[in-house]
């Protein structure tokens, strides 16, 4: 190669600079391909996949149907053992309950009931069931909560958003739903009065349908090692209410100022 006297050579840099791109270019080309983005449930595309047959259609109105033994409660077991930390609280709603007063009073100061609560509430149920996702919209605070059926899995711990009705992940199984639900917010979220309801919950349902398609029993196993030892397991029961709908319903501090329990002397804080 002729080189012009004050200039210095560049094919070597060339050279290796080629050689550097077919390099990259063939490790990119060695690397599995990235996995495509997730679908939105209600994305056409999502709901036009081949997805397990539903046991059953969730789609109406539901209500609680409260009854002795069917309590709108999630009262601890017999013989629960809690930790240090929520015994503190349960000792403390205990000794307000004997002096006449509430512990706690958050769903009266407006904060969400969230999971499992907001399931027992004497309030209606709206559910609507797609393919790809149940979304659940009680007249109680409209509170929505969503049941994924897509085949996702349950978001990065390191990412995900905690919410007070979680992360729900469905799957069918024979004659049953069932729903495993985490990443709940570890404040102002309660199971029972003076029982907290911490980031560590977890809650696993299993929905069946029942009497001809117009009951809803669900069984509930409930784990948090935050606030207590063990599982704590309840069934629960819903009729259809095919002569209700549901509102919109707000909760705003001053319509629940005439509530003793959001007064300060009857709200032990």
């Amino acid at each position: 190669m002729t080189q012009v006297k004050g200039q210095r050579p560049k094919v070597k840099g060339i050279t290796m600079a080629v050689a550097c791109l077919v390099g990259a270019t063939f490790a990119a080309a060695q690397q599995p391909p990235a996995p495509p983005a997730q679908l939105g449930a209600l994305a056409p595309a999502n709901r036009a996949k081949p997805h397990p047959k539903p046991a059953f259609d969730l789609t109406g109105v539901w209500l609680h149907a409260s009854a002795p033994d069917n309590p709108f409660r999630f009262s601890p077991p017999a013989g629960f053992k809690l930790t240090p930390a929520a015994q503190a609280h349960y000792d403390a709603a205990r000794k307000a309950q004997a002096d006449g007063k509430v512990y706690r009073d958050d769903i009266g100061q407006c904060w969400p009931a969230g999971l499992p609560l907001i399931m027992t509430r004497v309030w209606p149920i709206a559910m609507m069931q797609y393919p790809t996702a149940i979304y659940m919209v009680s007249e109680f605070m409209n509170s929505l909560r969503v049941v994924y059926l897509d085949g996702r899995t349950h978001t990065d711990p390191d990412i995900v958003v905690p919410s007070w009705n979680g992360e729900s992940i469905g799957r069918w199984d024979g004659d049953a739903l069932v729903i495993d639900t985490r990443h709940f917010v570890g404040h102002h979220h309660w199971v029972d009065s003076g029982i907290p309801a911490s980031d560590a919950m977890r809650i696993v349902e299993r929905v069946r349908m029942v009497n001809g398609g117009q009951t809803l029993q669900i069984e509930y196993t409930l784990t948090d090692p935050k606030s207590w030892e063990g599982e704590w397991k309840y069934t629960k029961r819903w009729n259809r209410a095919d002569d209700r709908d549901i509102a919109e319903v707000s909760c705003l501090p001053e319509l629940n100022e005439h509530m003793p329990t959001t007064r300060s002397d009857a709200n032990v804080r």
